[in-house]
């Protein structure tokens, strides 16, 4: 064979027929998927959904399928930003056939993902995961009767640099500027100068969500991530049904909300999403940790939600008094407390910590949701939205291939083609013995070899 070499320069063809183009290579996973979202007509009922949000006439825009298969990728391939999605998209040959797009066709650019994304409502993207959640339901992978309930922070697409103070609009700099003004009686201080001034004064150096805003990102909060360090950040909450892992509610807060305050309305998005979503199932029964504990969030929980609550109560001090509460909110209290501590109690908690905290795995730490890139709650809301109804695609996905990510499925072919090898290596001197051809000397050598072996 001889030795072929790389052409440095070459002129382009003016025209090429499609008989001469190479065919994209197969992915059994991306075509599986392909069909599964074709056999609910995911493609149909988004465009027939989308249609008053364009226009009769003009140039034809995205298809919402299509924007929805992207972001569907970045999941799958642990791609945060839409720049990194849309070069993915353009690189491979599979995915551009997973969007429908033939070789001579462009794939859409990241500037495409952001129009289309700002043109569908919230309603487009509640659609969507609403037809996924009933896929996982005719699939026989939605319980509705238990569900985990935990938050984890989203790092928002802004600096602590960049905040300004709510009254009068002045950076941290100009605020600095203005107290050492009033310290020192003196103006126009060098850098150096506010440096010193700002370790040195004895003055509360922290800064609330109640004076400080990010400039950037208006609907950001300053708060603690769970690493420690202090950032500008969302809260992502889920509801997951303990006994299959489907995501039943993804809702994004503002990062400075706590635990107790949001665990109703995510029982409550969950529950709509159930009923839309065409079943006829109802949550009988919420797990959390014990951040969600609260008298208030009991008795909500409870006695507007209809739900049997299993909340670990945390360490206080002293005795609690009963006297200045209703005897409603003292029942809720006490039948939690009954709840949490018997043996089911116990096992839920087990599963909550399992199986909850995997849909933050999959979703933030392999998934690409953990950094967010866009500015404002509703658009943060709908990426979010967007990876959680791809994560409940996996799980339909498991089902009917054994892999939830393009890659699994990968690792379950070299596993089966390794234990293949091992199973020929061990039978491959027995099989060569049942040959019709072989001489029967050389058929008693090799089972002698065989046994010996």
């Amino acid at each position: 064979m001889a030795l072929g070499k790389r052409r440095r320069e070459q002129q382009g063809e003016f025209w090429i027929s499609t008989e001469k183009l190479c065919n994209a290579p197969r992915n059994a996973f991306y075509d599986r998927l392909n069909q599964l979202l074709n056999e609910i007509r995911f493609d149909e009922k988004l465009e027939k959904a989308a249609k008053p949000y364009y226009e009769e006439t003009g140039r034809k825009g995205l298809a919402p399928g299509i924007y929805f298969r992207m972001i569907f990728i970045g999941y799958f391939e642990d791609i945060s930003s839409q720049r990194g999605i849309a070069w993915r998209c353009a690189d491979s040959r599979s995915l551009s056939k997973l969007l429908g797009y033939s070789p001579d066709e462009p794939t859409p650019d990241h500037s495409t993902l952001s129009l289309t994304r700002d043109r569908l409502p919230m309603e487009i993207h509640n659609l969507a995961f609403e037809l996924i959640l009933k896929a996982t339901a005719d699939h026989g992978l939605l319980a509705g009767k238990t569900l985990g309930v935990d938050a984890t922070d989203l790092e928002a697409n802004a600096s602590l640099k960049s905040i300004v103070r709510k009254d009068n609009g002045d950076d941290w700099q100009a605020y600095l500027r203005k107290l050492y003004a009033e310290e020192t009686g003196k103006t126009n201080p060098t850098d150096e100068e506010l440096r010193r001034f700002d370790k040195g004064r004895k003055s509360k150096k922290k800064v609330s969500n109640e004076h400080w805003e990010s400039a950037t990102d208006p609907d950001s909060r300053i708060g603690k991530m769970k690493d420690g360090r202090f950032h500008l950040k969302y809260k992502a909450e889920n509801a997951v049904d303990l006994k299959t892992n489907v995501i039943v509610s993804a809702e994004v807060y503002h990062g400075d909300r706590g635990d107790t305050s949001t665990i109703e309305d995510t029982v409550n998005a969950a529950k709509v999403n159930l009923k839309k979503a065409g079943t006829d199932l109802e949550v009988e029964e919420v797990v959390a940790d014990k951040g969600y504990h609260s008298e208030q969030a009991l008795d909500d929980l409870q006695n507007k939600c209809n739900a049997r609550t299993y909340i670990p109560e945390p360490e206080r001090k002293g005795h609690r008094t009963w006297t200045d509460k209703t005897p409603e909110r003292e029942g809720s209290y006490r039948r939690n407390r009954r709840n949490t501590k018997g043996n089911r109690g116990r096992k839920l908690q087990r599963l909550r910590s399992e199986r909850v905290e995997r849909t933050f795995a999959h979703l933030c730490d392999t998934g690409g949701a953990r950094r967010t890139w866009l500015r404002g709650l509703e658009k943060v809301q709908k990426r979010y939205m967007s990876a959680a109804i791809a994560h409940n695609l996996g799980q339909v996905m498991r089902k009917l291939t054994g892999a939830g990510k393009p890659r699994y499925l990968a690792v379950l072919a070299e596993r089966a083609f390794s234990r293949f090898g091992v199973f020929w290596a061990g039978w491959a001197p027995t099989v060569r013995l049942l040959k019709p051809w072989t001489h029967p000397i050389c058929i008693h050598t090799e089972f002698k070899n065989a046994i010996a072996a």
